[in-house]
């Protein structure tokens, strides 16, 4: 009986949930975090004052008080959000190895990171159906497309967030965790955590799916359907000059597009299929993820769109 308590006691402590992860910078270069941190923190940098540049000169130049550039400060917002979330621990590795986290503060993390994510893809749809309208039906793209309506859609997005992601957390906390707690970046990852439990993780991989559907499963095809009914429009368009000067309004969105779906693809498809790839890879594509938009969404936006590099210079000059 004695040997019988003492069993059920070792397994319990084997299945109970780890206080701490470790969140892990790039494998195999933890000699070079010193020199590491200073891309990371240029990186950085770049992304919160081209975001935060941005955003003030869309709110203060009345010039730029129209929807598009409202749903760019939106979509400047969530890269500012996507930013701040993960630097704090991706820095905290690099500069002084602080890689313990615990269990509550890495569901925050994902709560803000997860949100951002899927309100930035929220956003690129809202922004794909401001050029539709631009373009498809310029006449009433101004009553379409009202104050008000940008104030719901954007209250849709954040709504739309929050519900996806609360349920996908909340149920972390019903997890065991007995296998090793080294996390395999440097921030948490929802389907990075869910790979270290040891305890059933079925319904979690279906919330993880049904979040997948309703976000990028629904905002993917909704994009790609507004350009072909765009692409249709303007292929009606006699002048080719015309139809340059139409699509030239369309390559900053489908640059944005482009740079945020890519990476979050690719490193779900990493997650899925290639457990045999180095962790090195892991790590990798999780930093082009989360830094690759922020970094170069403001750049994008102020080299071909007119009004915004017109704007940022006017304000640097005049300082």
């Amino acid at each position: 009986v004695l040997q019988l308590q003492d069993n059920m006691e070792i397994l319990s402590n084997l299945t109970s949930q780890f206080s701490t992860f470790l969140l892990t910078s790039i494998p195999g270069l933890e000699s070079l975090h010193s020199w590491l941190s200073i891309p990371f923190c240029c990186l950085y940098g770049i992304a919160l004052s081209g975001n935060s540049m941005v955003l003030f000169v869309i709110l203060t130049q009345r010039s730029l008080h129209e929807p598009m550039y409202y749903f760019l400060s939106i979509l400047s917002t969530t890269d500012l959000g996507l930013t701040v979330s993960t630097m704090s621990t991706t820095l905290g590795v690099l500069w002084f190895n602080a890689s313990e986290i615990s269990l509550d503060t890495c569901i925050i993390q994902m709560f803000f990171l997860h949100g951002f994510t899927f309100m930035e893809s929220g956003v690129l749809v809202a922004m794909a159906f401001d050029r539709y309208v631009a373009i498809c039906n310029p006449l009433r793209y101004t009553t379409i497309l009202t104050n008000s309506r940008i104030i719901q859609i954007g209250l849709l997005m954040i709504i739309r967030s929050v519900v996806i992601v609360v349920p996908l957390l909340l149920l972390l906390k019903h997890l065991s965790f007995c296998r090793a707690n080294a996390l395999t970046h440097s921030y948490c990852y929802h389907p990075d955590v869910i790979e270290l439990a040891c305890s059933d993780t079925w319904a979690n991989n279906i919330c993880g799916l049904i979040c997948l559907i309703l976000t990028t499963g629904i905002d993917i095809p909704c994009v790609v359907l507004s350009y072909i009914l765009i692409i249709c429009s303007v292929l009606s368009i006699a002048s080719p000059k015309e139809r340059h000067k139409v699509f030239s309004t369309c390559i900053s969105h489908i640059g944005a597009v482009a740079i945020f779906y890519m990476p979050m693809v690719s490193l779900s498809l990493v997650h899925r299929y290639g457990q045999s790839a180095p962790r090195v890879v892991h790590s990798m594509m999780a930093n082009i993820y989360l830094l690759l938009p922020p970094v170069l969404n403001p750049i994008i936006y102020s080299v071909k769109t007119k009004q915004i590099r017109k704007a940022i210079l006017n304000l640097l000059l005049t300082k």
